[in-house]
C-alpha cells in the first residue's frame, strides 16, 4: 500500500505554517503533528476543513495555557471569516494510541462510537492516512511503517463481522416483510448498514484500510476485488428510482440481495487462497 505526502493548496499551506507553532507550543515531551480528514487522505476539495492533529507524551489543556488556546481560537475565527474552516486540534496521548494500534493489528479492538461518524471511528485509517506536518520523534512515521503491511488478523476479523452480517439479512425474513410492506425507516437504515458491510468486506478484501464515513466509492475505484458495476449499483440501490407499475422497496431488496450473493461468492473464493 502506498501513502505519499500529500501535497497541500498554498492557502491551506498558510494556514498550517500559522498554525504550526501554537500546536507545537500544546505539546510537552514527545510531540508529533498531523492533518488528516480530506486533506489527510488526498480527497479534499473547496469544502473541506482543515483538521488539525496532535500526539503528543503531554498536553497542555487551556485552563494551564487559557493564552495560548484563546489565540488558537481566534485565529481559528479569522480564517472562517475568509471561507477557511478549520476543525480545531485533536490532541492524544502517544502512549494510549501505540497502545490501541496494537491491539487494533491484533484484531481486538473495535470502532469508538464517536457522534461525528455514521459506523464509528476507525483508528488504523486514521493514523495511516494522516499527512505528517512535524514529527521529530518518528512517532507517526513508525506507525505508518508498521501499518505499511495490513494486519492479517486485521483481516480476518473485519471479514468475519461483516460477512455474517450480510449473509443474516440476506435471507431474514423481516426484511422481506419489511420491503413488501414499505417501511421506508427500517429499509433506509438497513439498506445503509448493508452497503458499509459490503463495503468492509471490499476493503478488507483488497487489503486496504477503511476510509470512514467518506469518500468509500472514490477510494474503491482502483481496487482489483471487486464486483463488475459495483459503484454504479450502489448508488442504484441507495437511491432506487420508481419504475412505472414495480415497488421500488422490492427492487431495491432484490437488487442488493444480488449484490450480497456478488461479494459473498468473491469473499469465498478469495478467503480460499488465502
Amino acid at each position: 500500500m502506498s501513502n505519499p505526502k500529500r501535497a497541500f493548496s498554498p492557502r491551506v499551506q498558510a494556514v498550517i505554517e500559522e498554525f504550526l507553532p501554537l500546536i507545537r507550543s500544546m505539546a510537552e515531551g514527545r510531540y508529533a503533528i498531523s492533518v488528516g480528514g480530506s486533506h489527510g487522505k488526498g480527497t479534499w476539495d473547496s469544502r473541506s476543513d482543515i483538521d488539525f492533529r496532535l500526539f503528543a507524551d503531554k498536553w497542555f489543556w487551556q485552563d494551564v495555557k487559557p493564552e495560548l488556546w484563546k489565540d488558537f481560537y481566534e485565529r481559528m475565527a479569522r480564517w472562517g471569516e475568509q471561507g477557511v474552516l478549520i476543525d480545531g486540534v485533536w490532541v492524544r496521548l502517544i502512549n494510549d494510541t501505540d497502545a490501541a494500534i496494537k491491539r487494533w493489528i491484533e484484531g481486538e479492538d473495535k470502532t469508538d462510537d464517536l457522534v461525528w461518524t455514521i459506523w464509528g471511528y476507525h483508528l488504523l485509517p486514521d493514523i495511516y492516512h494522516q499527512s505528517i506536518i512535524e514529527d521529530p520523534y518518528g512517532v507517526i512515521a513508525e506507525w505508518k511503517q508498521r501499518l505499511s503491511v495490513y494486519p492479517p488478523k486485521l483481516k480476518k476479523v473485519t471479514l468475519e463481522k461483516h460477512l455474517a452480517s450480510a449473509k443474516y439479512w440476506r435471507g431474514d425474513y423481516h426484511y422481506a416483510n419489511k420491503a413488501q410492506r414499505g417501511d421506508y425507516v427500517f429499509l433506509a437504515g438497513l439498506t445503509s448498514r448493508l452497503v458499509h458491510d459490503l463495503n468492509q468486506i471490499l476493503f478488507a478484501l483488497n487489503e486496504i484500510y477503511y476510509v470512514g464515513d467518506g469518500s468509500n466509492l472514490h477510494f474503491m475505484e482502483d481496487f482489483k476485488l471487486m464486483p463488475a458495476g459495483y459503484a454504479a449499483k450502489v448508488r442504484d440501490i441507495l437511491y432506487p428510482s420508481q419504475a412505472p407499475g414495480g415497488d421500488m422497496f422490492i427492487q431495491q431488496r432484490l437488487h442488493l440481495v444480488s449484490l450480497i450473493d456478488e461479494v459473498v461468492l468473491l469473499a469465498e473464493q478469495v478467503m480460499k487462497t488465502d
